[in-house]
C-alpha cells in the first residue's frame, strides 16, 4: 500500500508545477487552517497572474495576503474583504477583479463542482444584486464600474425563487489538515476543518500539508472528514511548522480584580 504514497519531499516538489494564469481553490477562513507553508513556497517562485478562490484574502501580512501584496493575483472570488487593506485598494484602484459571493454559496460551489455537479440552484442572493447582476466585478481608476456581474437565472420551485448558481472546478488547491495518511485520507481539527473540505474537492490537483502524515490504514474510515481520492500530493511539517499558527484577532476579557 506504501508504494502508492502521495508524500513528497518537500514544499518545491509540492508546488513545482502551479503555473502562470492558475486557477487556485485555498483552503482556511481568516487564518484559521491556512496552508502557510505551501503559500509561502508560491510566494517564492516566478509565478502569477492567479484566479484565487477563497473564503478571504488572509491579512496584508499572512494567508493569501502574501500573493496579492507580491501582485500574483488578477482575480479574487471570496465572500470577504475587510481585514485586508490591499485587497480594499487593490479592488476599488481597478487593479483587481474581484467576484464577492455569499460564503455558503462559494462552499457549495466548491463542493459541487468537487463531485461533478457543473451547477445548481439556492435561495441564497434571490431578490439581490447577486442574482439581478449589477455587482462591481472591477473598478476602472476614476471610480466608475468597468465590469459587472451579469444577471442569473431564476426558477420557481415549491412556491419560491432560487437563483442558478454555476460549480467552481480549479486547477490546483492547496489546504492544512490536521492528520493525513500516505494515501491523502485528511482530517481537520475543530474550525480549520472549514473551507478545507470543499476547497480540496474542487481542485484538480489537490495538495495538501499536514501536521502529521501517518500510514496507510492509521485513520478510521469514519474519521475521515476529505477521502484521499481528491488528494494528489501531501507535504508532511516540520514540528516547527505545524505549531506556526497566528490568531487573526486576539480578544480576551478583562480580569477581574477583587
Amino acid at each position: 500500500m506504501e508504494a502508492l504514497s502521495k508524500v513528497v519531499r518537500n514544499a518545491t516538489d509540492a508546488v513545482a508545477d502551479i503555473h502562470d494564469g492558475a486557477a487556485i481553490a485555498v483552503g482556511g477562513f481568516g487564518l484559521s487552517g491556512i496552508p502557510t507553508v505551501l503559500i509561502q513556497e508560491v510566494l517564492t517562485r516566478d509565478v502569477g497572474g492567479f484566479t484565487v478562490v477563497s473564503n478571504n484574502c488572509g491579512l496584508d501580512d499572512a494567508g493569501v495576503g502574501l500573493w496579492l501584496a507580491a501582485g500574483k493575483i488578477t482575480k479574487m472570488i471570496s465572500s470577504y474583504v475587510g481585514e485586508n487593506d490591499t485587497f480594499e485598494r487593490q479592488y476599488l484602484s481597478g487593479d483587481l477583479h474581484v467576484e464577492l459571493t455569499p460564503q455558503g454559496t462559494l462552499a457549495e460551489k466548491l463542493r459541487a463542482g468537487g463531485s461533478g455537479i457543473p451547477a445548481f440552484f439556492t435561495p441564497a442572493g434571490v431578490g439581490t444584486l447577486v442574482a439581478e447582476g449589477g455587482l462591481p466585478w472591477r473598478y476602472a481608476p476614476d471610480g466608475s464600474v468597468l465590469e459587472a456581474s451579469p444577471a442569473k437565472e431564476i426558477r420557481h420551485f415549491d412556491g419560491k425563487d432560487y437563483v442558478l448558481e454555476e460549480s467552481i472546478v480549479t486547477d490546483f488547491s492547496l489546504i492544512r489538515a490536521r492528520t493525513a495518511d500516505s494515501l491523502g485520507n485528511c482530517v481537520f481539527h475543530a474550525a480549520a476543518r472549514n473551507f478545507n473540505v470543499p476547497a480540496g474537492m474542487a481542485g484538480k490537483v489537490t495538495i495538501v500539508e499536514a501536521e502529521e502524515v501517518v500510514p496507510a490504514g492509521s485513520i478510521d474510515p469514519d474519521a475521515i472528514h476529505l477521502p484521499g481520492i481528491f488528494v494528489s500530493r501531501v507535504l508532511a511539517l516540520t514540528p516547527e511548522q505545524a505549531s506556526d499558527k497566528r490568531i487573526e484577532r486576539l480578544t480576551v476579557r478583562q480580569r477581574e480584580v477583587n
